[in-house]
């Protein structure tokens, strides 16, 4: 059993076990005072009596034991349920005729925070972090672009969660453009005359400093989407070197073939991916290793803005549908034949699972076998995690639902949570790729510690993540070493879903954590002014866009204009690594670096999706600290092919072209 020994209150004197009562108390007053502070999601436990001090002996092990179960599993408190109740992940809007309840208007405060001494430079035993600085320059460069959900007071469910953003460098001139998705009016029938989204290219040094601006040319490049948008995801489907853009949207998707001529043509027709239910987030991944990309995209509810579900509060007032009580699609999986035509494969290769209502995924090796494997963000179900076990006797690719199995499908309560974003990283630097999912209002987001064969640990709680997320509904997110002082951070976008008139939770703050060798420490009020505005956040994009070395960060908000942040951290040695691959897919997506310098090594992945309705642009990006080098580079491709590079110099950007000998 894990606890603290503390002073008890004047009088008392003696030690304090896990929840500050008394050790030396009797088994029936152990299992009464922890089902009073942690009320138990079960009937058994929902109304439990103070049993008498005369308990059989019996007792003394059950209590224990529950005492032991709850030391390991807690997070935060729960609401009191009646028997047979469902316990809920948000206060929902009910459809009309049901019972309802509003958002708190704050966060409760929790009873399972540690408190331990703090020595100068951070947490005890940690190590003294500097934290990442930005600086918001979007309207000085020239990034003019807001999101509008249409929104109109009549909360329909798909004004809640649109606004992604994407990096691409669609002229392949060396310099990374946006793009970015519009919504509109969501009831619309014609879309003729709803906004487009747009495509930002990056140009010179019109800024005056170097770094340069971007100027709006969705028209000249051919982009003409006027879908209620959703979310961006950018990949090169047809590995000729130039990134093409498939867009999510409230109705059918969009496939954008990228001629190379500057401009862009729809293929979704010919291509076949078309999807036509509600769509959020998509990944581009050669999830059959066969050098090229194919295309997972996530799915939602069944909701019609046209022919909207009525949902209403207890006051009877129209309010965001809350998922459970919409139906759910499944997940589409797209296989790329090759020749300009995509094949659906989801449930032929076992990318379905119960009641999924996906809004984030992740493709990533998170097995370390060398197969991409697919993560998935459902809304208020359990997390799916498809293991990639290789060709199938069909010559299908096999997947395998693993999540529960493996320790990431819920929280260590064992609750689903509404799960948005993720970010995908080796935080504790033990070789394998963890996983940290936003979440909704009062839930806290959750970082999956990634323990190899012994599967995933929420250890949100352990690493100092669970108190400061409680008050925030998180989306796009990433994480990254930020000021490359060798360890990971995370940045999260905020905003609640609940956009009824006067909500004053409904613009957030953004977050930054950085890890200091144990726990992660909030940085958000040191990070720059940005932190400091409340906004409706949603996709979070990464690039190092002005070539400096280390990220910088887009972010699309709803009904405020987009962000742009730079970098301004002190930084230390870093490398940063892009890829063209021969044997692989052209972006070398899926690729893995290792870095070593000295006694330390840091695994980099360059993973497909990740965020929310966002990508990244195809960088990684290591942070080497104080080590001056020089490193040893080790480059695992897609294809198998291991690449070694020897007396690797620091602070420099690095193009790798995949090896055809395989060296």
């Amino acid at each position: 059993m894990i606890y603290e020994t503390n002073t008890g209150p004047a009088g008392d004197g003696g030690p304090r076990g896990f929840f500050g009562y008394p050790l030396a108390i009797s088994s029936g007053d152990i299992l009464w005072q922890v089902a009073r502070h942690r009320r138990i999601h079960s009937t058994a436990f929902t109304a439990m009596p103070r049993p008498p001090s005369s308990s059989v002996p019996g007792q003394i092990a059950a209590s224990v034991a529950l005492v032991v179960a709850l030391a390991i599993g807690c997070a935060r408190p729960q609401p009191a349920l009646g028997p047979g109740t469902a316990p809920p992940a948000r206060a929902p809007a009910q459809p009309a005729g049901g019972a309802g309840k509003a958002p708190a208007s704050a966060a409760k405060a929790s009873p399972f925070k540690f408190e331990r001494p703090v020595r100068s430079g951070g947490e005890s035993g940690d190590d003294p972090v500097a934290c990442p600085r930005f600086e918001e320059v979007g309207a000085a460069r020239g990034l003019e672009h807001v999101y509008r959900n249409g929104e109109s007071g009549g909360s329909l469910m798909v004004e809640a969660i649109g606004g992604g953003v994407g990096w691409l460098d669609f002229d392949r001139d060396g310099r990374w453009d946006l793009y970015f998705n519009q919504g509109g009016d969501p009831a619309a029938v014609d879309r003729t005359d709803q906004p487009f989204d747009r495509l930002f290219r990056r140009v010179g040094t019109a800024a005056g400093d170097g770094v340069g601006g971007f100027v709006d040319v969705t028209i000249p490049a051919g982009i003409r989407e006027t879908g209620y948008g959703q979310g961006v995801a950018v990949g090169d489907f047809d590995d000729d070197g130039f990134d093409d853009v498939y867009v999510t949207n409230v109705g059918a998707n969009t496939l954008y073939h990228n001629l190379g001529d500057g401009t862009f043509v729809d293929v979704t027709a010919s291509a076949g991916v078309g999807d036509e239910r509600w769509s959020s987030s998509a990944a581009w991944a050669d999830l059959d290793l066969d050098g090229d990309l194919d295309l997972y995209v996530c799915n939602y509810v069944r909701y019609d803005p046209c022919h909207p579900m009525d949902c209403r509060n207890v006051k009877g007032e129209p309010r965001i549908c809350h998922p459970r009580d919409v139906e759910h699609w499944p997940d589409e999986c797209y296989l790329n034949l090759g020749d300009g035509i995509f094949r659906p494969v989801a449930e032929a290769w076992g990318l379905v699972g119960p009641g999924n209502k996906a809004l984030g995924v992740a493709v990533a090796d998170f097995t370390n076998d060398g197969r991409p494997d697919i993560y998935v963000a459902n809304d208020t179900t359990p997390n799916f995690l498809f293991v990639n076990e290789g060709v199938g006797a069909d010559g299908g690719i096999v997947f395998r639902e693993s999540a529960t199995l493996l320790g990431c499908a819920v929280d260590r309560n064992g609750m689903a949570q509404a799960s948005m974003g993720l970010a995908v990283g080796d935080y504790d630097d033990n070789g394998w790729l963890d996983v940290y999912s936003t979440h909704f209002y009062d839930e806290s987001n959750t970082l999956y510690r990634n323990l190899g064969a012994s599967g995933f640990e929420d250890v949100t709680g352990l690493v100092g993540l669970h108190e400061p997320t409680l008050p925030r509904l998180g989306f796009g997110t990433a994480m990254a070493d930020f000021n490359a002082d060798g360890r990971q951070d995370l940045i999260v976008a905020n905003g609640h879903v609940e956009n009824y008139p006067g909500n004053p939770l409904l613009k957030m703050k953004g977050q930054l954590f950085s890890f200091t060798g144990k726990r992660f420490k909030d940085c958000s009020s040191a990070a720059g002014a940005y932190f400091d505005e409340k906004l409706v956040g949603r996709g979070v994009a990464l690039a190092d866009y002005d070539g400096d070395g280390d990220l910088d960060v887009a972010i699309a908000h709803q009904n405020t204009p987009a962000a742009l942040l730079e970098n301004r951290s002190d930084s230390g040695h870093w490398l940063t690594f892009q890829f063209i691959g021969e044997r692989s897919n052209r972006r070398g997506i899926g690729a893995r670096v290792t870095v070593t310098s000295g006694d330390r090594s840091w695994i980099r992945e360059l993973c497909g999706g990740t965020s929310y309705a966002s990508t990244h642009q195809p960088l990684l990006a290591v942070g080497l600290g104080d080590r001056a080098g020089p490193c040893t580079v080790e480059v695992r491709w897609p294809s198998g092919v291991t690449q070694r590079l020897e007396g690797v110099a620091v602070d420099q950007a690095l193009l790798l072209r995949e090896p055809l000998d395989g060296r």
